[in-house]
């Protein structure tokens, strides 16, 4: 679960697009307060801001947004908990407060309107407010068993590293069961082996390398694996031709209905390996 907050001036505006029924918004959670339209709620957070003119930024706004997956198993009571413990947990228990759910779109988040003002006239500290609201986030996720930002990322970066992982042995099964000259005989057969390989085109239509789409994600050659850069993998197939050639064939390329040129520095890079080979031979090494 994410918590993110910070202190606002425009409530009227904000409360409104909290209770948007076109997001299918529904209160869930409200206290020390009577009003029934945004315009009402205002007006019940502006006469006890009033009591304090030097604070501009005088509301809370609060987004809370469960994992996709809890956010479909909880019910608007759930939410209710979440709210009150939040509010606990950044110490704004006596405080007017409305928050709102909005369903309509697959992750399930809420938006909560805190007046910064209390009933004395005093203004709640609003320094880091964002890294604390992640904090209480977090705290309310634990007691509720519910997924924490950092369960998120671990099962995140364990996901690509296994990801990771089979698409560098399919790029080296590519390499032994096909044997491609060319990088387009390379795509082809990625392709062949359930991985979609994407070129990476600039803008004076060179080409500087690849992206690689598997079960879902989309990554660069070199967030893979260093040995899956265009470079190293145009130094792999020109193991099949030989280097001069491999670079003649591979110059001027149709890739996804245009024709594109092998970028300068990828050229560079491939006629080292041949340099750098004849050199070791030659010295006997």
């Amino acid at each position: 679960m994410i918590g993110k907050g910070k202190a606002i001036s425009h409530t009227s505006a904000s409360i409104a697009y909290g209770w948007n029924q076109e997001k299918n918004a529904e209160i869930v959670f409200k206290q020390h307060l009577v009003g029934e339209n945004p315009n009402e709620i205002t007006k019940e957070f502006e006469l006890v801001q009033a009591q304090n003119y030097h604070c501009k930024n005088n509301t809370f706004s609060f987004v809370i947004s469960p994992t996709i997956e809890d956010g479909k198993k909880l019910k608007n009571k759930d939410l209710n908990t979440i709210c009150r413990k939040f509010m606990d947990g950044l110490h704004l228990k006596e405080r007017q407060a409305i928050a709102f759910v909005h369903r309509d779109k697959s992750h399930v988040h809420i938006h909560l309107y805190v007046n910064r003002i209390d009933f004395k006239g005093e203004a709640y500290k609003d320094r880091l407010i964002g890294v604390r609201s992640q904090r209480a986030a977090e705290a309310v996720a634990e007691k509720m068993q519910l997924k924490t930002v950092k369960q998120v990322q671990f099962e995140k970066e364990y996901n690509l590293k296994e990801l990771r992982q089979e698409v560098q042995r399919r790029h080296h099964l590519t390499l032994k069961q096909f044997k491609p000259k060319s990088f387009e005989q390379y795509i082809d057969a990625m392709a062949k082996n359930g991985i979609n390989v994407i070129p990476s085109i600039n803008k004076a239509n060179k080409l500087q390398g690849f992206r690689f789409e598997y079960n879902g994600q989309n990554l660069k050659g070199s967030e893979i694996h260093r040995t899956m850069t265009g470079s190293n993998i145009g130094k792999e197939l020109a193991q099949n031709t030989g280097v001069e050639k491999f670079i003649k064939q591979n110059r001027n390329l149709n890739i996804m209905g245009k024709t594109v040129e092998m970028s300068t520095n990828m050229i560079l890079s491939i006629a080292k390996t041949t340099i750098k080979k004849t050199i070791t031979q030659g010295i006997g090494y």
